[in-house]
């Protein structure tokens, strides 16, 4: 698999990229090393570089509160690769799909591909909010989800919008578990 390759295909031709995907391995120590670890590292690098050096105009970052935020930032992406994996085949049975670890984790691995390239924008601050297109992931998700777990074409959607909200639900318990122990936690 060629990095540039598979990237350019899956936000171009995710139909049938998805069916070339759903032949391959779903094996993590394959994808993490050879795309998901590369991909996931470009926002928070960008941000990092963004901020830390480029600013909104006077206003910068220090390079300590920005390295911190960059590190957990890709710590959390690839931990969230994982979580969604097993959340989508958790999810297969419920609506009728395949459960299939390595296929979701496929899915994991390959959706979010729009966001983490729209990730560059933030080497400019003012051009963050271009991050937005990213959102194309979520199409991506969809896609992919239809392809690779195999929920009858009735149920893809709602499983896809149930996929989301949980990640939503855990990432606000992560959220706030992270703020909570770095405020001090109860020891104030």
């Amino acid at each position: 698999m060629n990095l540039v390759e598979r990237a350019k295909a899956i936000l171009l031709q995710p139909k049938s990229e998805w069916k070339v995907i759903d032949g391959e391995s779903g094996d993590p120590g394959f994808l993490f090393p050879n795309y998901v670890m590369i991909l996931a590292a470009i926002p928070p690098v960008c941000t990092f570089i963004g901020t830390a050096f480029i600013g909104f105009g006077p206003i910068r970052v220090g390079i300590g509160s920005g390295l911190w935020h960059a590190i957990l930032s890709y710590v959390l992406a690839l931990a969230g690769v994982y979580v969604m994996a097993y959340v989508i085949d958790f999810l297969a049975g419920t609506f009728g799909g395949q459960r299939n670890l390595a296929s979701a984790m496929k899915v994991s691995a390959y959706a979010p591909t729009a966001g983490w390239l729209a990730g560059v924008f933030g080497l400019v601050p003012m051009l963050s909010i271009l991050s937005l297109l990213g959102l194309y992931s979520i199409y991506l998700l969809h896609t992919g989800i239809a392809e690779l777990m195999k929920p009858p074409a009735n149920k893809a959607v709602v499983y896809t919008i149930a996929v989301i909200v949980v990640m939503i639900v855990i990432w606000l318990v992560v959220g706030g578990a992270i703020i909570f122990a770095l405020s001090g936690g109860f020891m104030r």
